[in-house]
């Protein structure tokens, strides 16, 4: 089969020949038709992600269609088009994840390919309402803003939702996911055609965060502050998350992209404010993301599809950070 594999950290993934798997019990065979990139993946091949073991097939986010069994697994699952949970050994505790944790694509095989070997409970049947290609953006995406929302969070129906950095793949789940349930949502970015885009597609308002005195100026805008803050980057603008919080808020980050951050003791108690870091989810808050997935008909946000042939491009496009949705490669 061909696949994207990286054979060095610092290069970029090469296009080859591998072996085809096969299924040893409790694993089925999937034909992926779809599998979508992740930063994740760009900060593998940057070398900056711990234990990296090489070569390895990159990619979390995959959907196809089962064409094998291994022992052991029910006949059900044979043809059916699936979405694979990159979950592997989450543990008992739903509140964090075992040691022996880890997420596809690193140190296993990921689902840059055209074949790939998983076992038969890290699978759920594809959403009617989504094609391949929308399936495969959905899974890690869906479950971190899934559980930095509503697991974490808490966020409910009318409550004001700050989401930064929109445009990457967390952040526009997040967005949706708080417009199903009638949120009010604003947002950040670094470019106005973001903040934009974001509100045609029914965002309140939002500010580019390079703007000077930017929390001030969205304040004004939003006439107040939030109830709940989503953010990935972390760094010198995560202090101003704190004014722009409303008493009793929740802070939200899953990512640190701008490094670390100072925070405001009196701010936090005197406010009363809650600050949770979130990453992945449990099975359960992956079967929970799905199920809400189907109730609303959430379509996740793909910007483009390339060859997996031309993965090494796709890499280098997504490491630019100018997409507005999901980068998806097709076997």
């Amino acid at each position: 089969m061909k696949a994207l594999v990286l054979e060095a950290v610092n290069t970029a993934p090469v296009f080859k020949e591998v072996e085809t798997p096969s299924p040893k019990a409790g694993e089925v065979l999937i034909k992926i038709e779809a599998a979508a990139l992740n930063h994740r993946d760009i900060y593998i091949s940057q070398g900056l992600y711990p234990n990296i073991k090489i070569p390895v097939i990159p990619g979390s986010d995959g959907a196809g269609t089962v064409i094998e069994l291994g022992a052991d697994v029910s006949a059900k699952w044979l043809n059916k088009p699936v979405i694979i949970n990159p979950n592997n050994n989450w543990g008992q505790n739903p509140a964090v994840q075992d040691k022996k944790y880890h997420i596809l694509g690193m140190p296993t095989n990921g689902t840059l390919c055209e074949y790939l070997c998983v076992k038969a409970d890290r699978l759920v049947e594809k959403p009617e309402h989504l094609s391949f290609v929308q399936a495969a953006a959905l899974p890690l995406a869906g479950l971190t803003a899934y559980r930095s929302l509503f697991t974490k969070a808490g966020l409910k129906k009318g409550e004001r939702l700050l989401v930064s950095g929109i445009g990457g793949g967390v952040a526009l789940m997040g967005f949706q996911m708080a417009m199903a349930i009638d949120a009010e949502v604003w947002v950040t970015s670094g470019a106005n055609e973001k903040i934009d885009l974001a509100v045609s597609l029914g965002a309140v308002g939002g500010i580019n965060y390079k703007t000077e005195n930017w929390h001030k100026e969205l304040e004004k805008k939003a006439n107040g502050g939030f109830d709940v803050i989503l953010d990935s980057a972390g760094g010198e603008g995560f202090q101003y998350f704190l004014d722009l919080a409303n008493p009793a808020a929740r802070i939200v980050f899953y990512g640190g992209t701008c490094g670390s951050f100072k925070v405001n003791p009196q701010k936090m108690f005197w406010k009363q404010l809650s600050m949770f870091g979130s990453t992945m989810g449990d099975d359960n808050d992956f079967c929970l993301m799905i199920e809400f997935i189907n109730k609303y008909k959430i379509e996740p946000f793909v910007k483009e599809t390339w060859a997996l042939s031309e993965g090494a491009e796709a890499f280098k496009h997504m490491d630019e950070g100018q997409q507005f949705g999901k980068i998806v490669l097709l076997p």
